[in-house]
């Protein structure tokens, strides 16, 4: 399946999952950066809070595309185990610690002064990404929620790759993919007609809008969606 952009891809996400609209107990998070536009678009359609996973990729030596291993802020890094026997030691935690201070960095864009992150606890957490491809990222997100006791976790994407849903059915309850992982095309991108990078004046944008949006509790005029 071809989607049109990211936003197009939230809104057929929202509709399959409708049956959580307005329950008080779901919050959606969001993997940056492209997450974020997906997640924005369930979170509207469900009446729930946004929320952010920060998490980085830590990708491989001699392919930056391709992830070996992932960190969630405050937490212990997920990696790749036959890949990272074979890499540098020096270099891998040279590289995990670049991904730490990429996370501070963003936390001070994303999140105002005296920011307090939707509740995790005795939640149903919807966690969103555009894509999953090496899955590390997705991994690591889920050990980060898994350890604040949610209630049920949904994991919602547009595409994943088969080698990465094994581990990941094995840490959520819930794994809702648009398309069938045997029609993974290699990369995420290769799955969307429109696919820029987005940068974390966007995702900071998206996240106090949605907030502006559940405080001021509009149900009239839904923000337009960006599908052409």
């Amino acid at each position: 399946m071809i989607y049109l952009n990211r936003q197009q891809a939230g809104i057929l996400l929202a509709e399959r999952l409708s049956h959580y609209k307005e329950d008080g107990d779901v919050v959606v998070y969001a993997l940056p950066r492209g997450g974020v536009v997906v997640g924005a678009e369930i979170a509207e359609e469900l009446g729930c809070p946004l929320g952010v996973i920060l998490v980085r990729k830590i990708s491989h030596p001699f392919w930056a595309e391709y992830a070996i291993g992932a960190v969630a802020e405050h937490d212990r890094p997920v990696y790749n185990l036959d890949e990272v026997s074979t890499i540098n030691k020096d270099w891998l935690k040279k590289s995990e610690n670049t991904a730490r201070l990429i996370i501070q960095n963003r936390r001070k864009i994303y999140f105002p002064k005296g920011y307090k992150a939707p509740p995790i606890k005795d939640k149903i957490v919807v966690l969103v990404d555009d894509g999953i491809a090496t899955g590390y990222t997705m991994r690591a997100a889920l050990h980060y929620i898994n350890k604040h006791h949610p209630k049920y976790v949904v994991v919602a994407t547009a595409v994943a790759s088969l080698d990465s849903i094994g581990p990941i059915k094995d840490y959520s309850d819930r794994l809702v993919i648009l398309d069938k992982p045997k029609n993974f095309l290699g990369t995420v991108g290769l799955h969307f007609k429109e696919f820029e990078q987005v940068s974390d004046e966007e995702v900071e944008e998206l996240l106090r809008e949605v907030s502006n949006d559940a405080k001021q509790n509009q149900i009239a005029a839904p923000r337009q969606h960006s599908l052409a």
